[in-house]
């Protein structure tokens, strides 16, 4: 997956803490291990309802991992670094998976 793209789409519940903690982390593990190599599209399922129940969203924050594909998908705590990264299918910046 090194040189691949990986774009990954995070519903949250509005402007919520847990919500705006999930973004941070999740931008910040983004940025430690795969900086330059991902797309992050950020959905609020008040304001896009629809988009949430096409992809199944039942909580938030949810994050899916879009491609490459098989798709992914983690729910709840995102601040957990190494979570994230196993959920994901990610390799962590210090070891390959």
């Amino acid at each position: 997956m090194d040189a691949e793209r990986v774009r990954l789409r995070l519903f949250v519940a509005g402007t919520a803490p847990r919500s705006l903690r999930a973004v941070e982390a999740l931008r910040r593990i983004c940025e430690a291990h795969i900086p330059n190599r991902y797309d992050l599209e950020i959905v609020d399922i008040y304001q896009q309802p629809d988009l949430a129940e096409r992809d199944g969203i039942l909580a938030a924050p949810t994050l899916l991992r879009v491609a490459p594909g098989p798709e992914r998908r983690l729910s709840g705590d995102l601040l957990d670094e190494g979570r994230v990264l196993r959920g994901l299918a990610i390799a962590s910046a210090a070891e390959p998976l």
